[in-house]
């Protein structure tokens, strides 16, 4: 016991305390500072980008969709949209719209998509909603396409046609082509409904599915699909190929018909 209290009460022992206290203190610090910073970084960044969201919402989209994104006469309600929504409608130019009609159409994008982030970082502290997909998402390395075709003729070929080129509808409105569709605008089309659409959530439609529907577009549309059984006529499908059979076909052997019966006809006259 007389050792250990000398050791104790060496000249050294404090200084040793200490190093050990500082080198207890300098690790801890190593693994625990650089993710606190992090996400003190994070939050910053996420708190700016709103902020500025803020700044062009008030701007650019206030007069129609209100103050807060309440709504207005001229323009529904956009707590609860999601970041999706704003993603879609602002990066495909469809908002801000020029004017009121029918259905607002696609057109070049007004705001950078920097400027489209911060809206959607702005609307989505408004309320939770569907966010802006990754590429795993609406990109999938596995996708079936076998799936992907079942589920598109099910619930959008009625409106878009059975390869996405379009159709019309009722009262002035229109299924838009979707040939030119980049992946992540289909997949948030699918998660909002826009306009005229249905939406499709997750409980509803699995991301695996979304991503299903979008590779069988994308390959439907390719400039290299092989169409075996001949010209597509605009995909509409067996309908209208069928259609065109009998309007041309049919209407070509009339044709026929006449023509022998008008020659027989002056041959005996002669």
């Amino acid at each position: 016991m007389k050792k250990l209290s000398a050791r104790r009460r060496h000249p050294l022992a404090a200084l040793v305390v200490l190093l050990f206290a500082l080198a207890a203190t300098g690790g801890l610090y190593t693994a625990l500072a650089p993710a606190d910073e992090a996400k003190a970084a994070q939050g910053s960044s996420s708190s700016l980008a709103i902020e500025e969201g803020k700044k062009l919402y008030t701007v650019g989209c206030a007069s129609c969709h209100g103050t807060g994104g309440k709504g207005t006469s001229d323009g529904p309600s956009l707590t609860g949209v999601g970041a999706a929504a704003v993603d879609f409608q602002v990066g495909t130019g469809r908002m801000p719209a020029q004017q009121p009609g029918a259905q607002v159409p696609k057109k070049q994008p007004k705001y950078t998509q920097k400027e489209t982030d911060q809206l959607a970082a702005y609307i989505a502290s408004l309320g939770p909603g569907p966010s802006v997909p990754d590429k795993s998402q609406y990109d999938p390395n596995d996708a079936d396409l076998a799936n992907g075709g079942e589920l598109f003729r099910t619930n959008c070929a009625q409106c878009h046609n059975f390869t996405g080129e379009g159709g019309a509808l009722s009262k002035g409105k229109f299924a838009p082509d979707l040939g030119d569709v980049t992946k992540k605008h289909a997949y948030e089309a699918m998660q909002t409904g826009p306009q005229n659409m249905p939406s499709f959530p997750d409980t509803v439609m699995t991301p695996k599915d979304k991503g299903d529907v979008i590779a069988y577009l994308k390959t439907v549309n390719s400039s290299e699909a092989e169409t075996p059984g001949g010209y597509k006529l605009g995909g509409f499908g067996p309908v209208s190929e069928g259609l065109f059979g009998w309007v041309f076909g049919l209407g070509g052997l009339i044709a026929v018909a006449v023509w022998v019966a008008a020659r027989t006809a002056k041959a005996k006259k002669s």
